[in-house]
């Protein structure tokens, strides 16, 4: 559930976002979205086209 809501997130900004701010926008605590981009760097899911920021996997 965590992921889905982390992507969707990702989803609507429209740009590479940095945890923290999906973190602000998802409500989420800042420990548990760093966990889940870890997993979804292991999976990958979602990509760094810009230092710290990262995006959804086309």
């Amino acid at each position: 559930m965590e992921k889905e809501l982390v992507l969707k997130v990702m989803k609507e900004a429209g740009k590479p976002i940095a945890a923290g701010e999906v973190a602000a926008l998802s409500g989420l605590d800042r420990k548990v979205v760093d966990k889940v981009f870890a997993e979804l760097k292991k999976e990958g899911a979602i990509v760094s086209p810009v230092r710290c920021k990262w995006t959804p996997a086309e």
